[in-house]
């Protein structure tokens, strides 16, 4: 097999999305290359003009070409992928050998209906609880109990560690971020509510399963907390501020009370 071509993937450093993909590539011992990107504010307008063409989210991974700097256009003879589950397949078909999704056809579409999970209803439910969007507290706790429920007794998503595993991290690492920074977007007691919850016998399994996680090398080289934290405080600030989580999403702020 011919050896892996240059990989570049933009990401911003608060987002769960790239997070996702650099916690793949770290497991499967990757060389790549980061152009960091910003959301905080208006991105760079080259990004959208010239990377991911009027869409300008992130992550995108370009496999292949050559050294990008920013600013610069991928070749067009590379491969071009965006959105992080589609790229952490793309990663595990790549590097076949590094153990990123199961071979067994049944515990691959296991991994697969974990991270389709998270998708479909923890991020509405964590987003909707962190910006202040109506979410419930048993609303979330109900959605992290469907999480454990899918669990194996030990272990991770589907046993061995995967890509279904990448998928949920980043968002259980920055809740509990979010529950201790306690923005003004959360009603007041509802994240100590969340924490005593979360702290109690009905979620020993996720505990278990969130701790092994972080005990992971890839784990602690792709999560810096006080980057990210200030990187969350400008989020909180511009939402207050304008009702933007960032240049793409708007979301409505409720009246104070």
């Amino acid at each position: 097999m011919s050896e892996p071509k240059r990989i570049t993937l933009y990401a911003a450093i608060d987002s769960p999305f790239p997070h996702r993909v650099r916690l793949a590539l770290e497991e499967a011992g990757a060389t790549y290359d980061i152009i960091w990107i910003s959301l905080i504010y208006n991105k760079q307008e080259w990004y959208e003009q010239k990377v991911n063409v009027g869409v300008g989210k992130v992550p995108y991974l370009v496999y292949g070409g050559p050294k990008l700097n920013p600013g610069d256009a991928p070749s067009p003879d590379s491969v071009q992928v965006p959105e992080s589950l589609v790229i952490n397949e793309f990663l595990a078909d790549i590097f076949p050998n590094a153990g990123l999704l199961p071979t067994d056809p049944a515990l691959r579409a296991k991994a697969r209906l974990f991270a389709q999970y998270m998708d479909t209803k923890f991020l509405p439910a964590f987003a909707g609880f962190i910006f202040g969007l109506g979410m419930p507290v048993e609303g979330l706790l109900a959605t992290i109990e469907g999480v454990q429920r899918m669990l194996p007794a030990e272990g991770f998503a589907v046993g061995e560690w995967s890509i279904a595993d990448a998928a949920a991290m980043p968002f259980f690492m920055r809740l509990d971020q979010v529950l201790e920074l306690n923005p003004p977007t959360i009603k007041e007691g509802e994240a100590a509510q969340v924490r005593e919850a979360l702290d109690s016998a009905r979620f020993v399994r996720i505990r278990k399963y969130i701790a092994d996680n972080v005990a992971r090398p890839s784990m602690a080289k792709t999560w810096d907390r006080d980057a990210i934290d200030a990187e969350f405080k400008k989020r909180i600030e511009r939402l207050m501020k304008t009702g933007k989580v960032n240049s793409d999403i708007t979301v409505p702020i409720p009246a104070p009370a």
